[in-house]
């Protein structure tokens, strides 16, 4: 009896899509919060050749999310554990470790051999190192992030039905700084959301290597932890997206460090949209909100005044601005809006720029607040 009987027998799954994932080779970037539950279920549904590259250690703070390891492993290599787990779990697939960093020497050589990227890390040098790797490589990747109670994942460079192919830079075009995201050392998280977020990441690199469902192909998914919130967002290539370099040698030559470094005014505060909103309401003269995201881009603001000025002409077009007093951004996350608030300020000092905490999609949390989206 096979350990995979119960995948074969299922509709439409059967021993061709088991084939696939016994032939397939496999990336995973970070063996942490994400990774252990992407590699425990990859592993689990019978992936033939499994690598996971990463140059940590294993730490006490880990423990509660990266449920692979245990005390005994503290201060191992994360990758080379990680390895030796499942290769005693399961002796009929291939586990390598490659327990270093990637970086802009090694990523190329060591993504090339295989089928499917999984980006598992916490950091943006890394992941838009990964997604500009993916892009040169013409490299499916499978993307998923937390941040505090939500997570998101999406399969990127992939095409869709008419051939377009989305990346990591078409949904954040301009990188934000470690201070204006930061990960969950300075936030905090529940290990069940990590844990919720990489069987959702295992899935879907599932479904793509054996052809079985449908993916999150030019989609990103959100999930709400607190309220067991999902839904879809549809991605489009931005026209802001013309920053990934365009061949091996410039992708050698860029430093990520330096683009994920510190942009604009670190200490700019955000705004929650409560306040934002009292205060437009309040003083609907000297307060302006604008949505800084392209026009086809969804949700939509309603029942609230305010200007729709897309980030990529906002930049060529102040003229607005010295009307208003108050000038609160938002964008999708809020990163593009913290972005585009620190480089305003600089340009109008005498002004209160702020951007909004959490975009548009942070209105879904707020309960009593979901009726200004559609």
């Amino acid at each position: 009896m096979s350990r995979f009987e119960r995948q074969i027998l299922l509709t439409g799954f059967g021993e061709a899509a088991q084939q696939k994932l016994l032939n397939a080779k496999v990336l995973v970037v970070g063996a942490g919060g994400l990774g252990c539950p992407i590699l425990l279920y990859l592993a689990a549904a019978g992936v033939g050749t499994i690598a996971v590259v990463d140059g940590d250690k294993v730490a006490l703070s880990n423990l509660n999310r990266q449920v692979i390891f245990e005390e005994n492993d503290i201060n191992k290599s994360k990758a080379e554990t990680a390895v030796h787990y499942l290769k005693r779990k399961h002796k009929d697939i291939q586990v390598i470790a490659l327990p270093y960093y990637l970086n802009t020497e090694n990523s190329i050589e060591t993504m090339k051999q295989y089928d499917l990227i999984i980006d598992g890390t916490d950091n943006f040098e890394t992941r838009y190192m990964v997604n500009d790797s993916c892009i040169l490589l013409d490299k499916p990747l499978v993307f998923g992030a937390i941040y505090k109670n939500e997570g998101q994942v999406a399969l990127f460079n992939t095409p869709d039905e008419n051939g377009i192919k989305i990346n990591y830079r078409d949904v954040f075009p301009i990188p934000p700084t470690s201070s204006e995201i930061p990960n969950c050392s300075e936030t905090g998280v529940l290990g069940v959301l990590p844990g919720m977020i990489g069987i959702m990441m295992a899935t879907e690199a599932i479904k793509w290597l054996s052809g079985y469902g449908k993916t999150l192909c030019n989609k990103m998914m959100i999930y709400g932890m607190l309220d067991y919130s999902f839904y879809e967002l549809k991605i489009h290539p931005n026209t802001l997206n013309c920053h990934a370099p365009k061949t091996i040698e410039a992708f050698r030559k860029t430093d990520y460090k330096v683009l994920c470094g510190s942009t604009g005014n670190s200490s700019l505060a955000d705004i929650t949209w409560q306040k934002a909103i009292s205060k437009k309401e309040n003083n609907p003269h000297d307060v302006v909100l604008i949505d800084i995201r392209e026009l086809h881009e969804n949700p939509k603001l309603t029942r609230l005044e305010h200007i729709q000025q897309p980030l990529s002409e906002l930049m060529d077009n102040e003229r607005v601005l010295p009307n208003f007093k108050f000038i609160y951004l938002f964008c999708q996350t809020g990163v593009r809006s913290r972005y585009a608030a620190a480089t305003l300020q600089k340009r109008f000092p005498d002004k209160n720029i702020c951007s909004i905490e959490g975009g548009i999609i942070q209105l879904f949390t707020i309960e009593k607040m979901k009726e200004y989206v559609s």
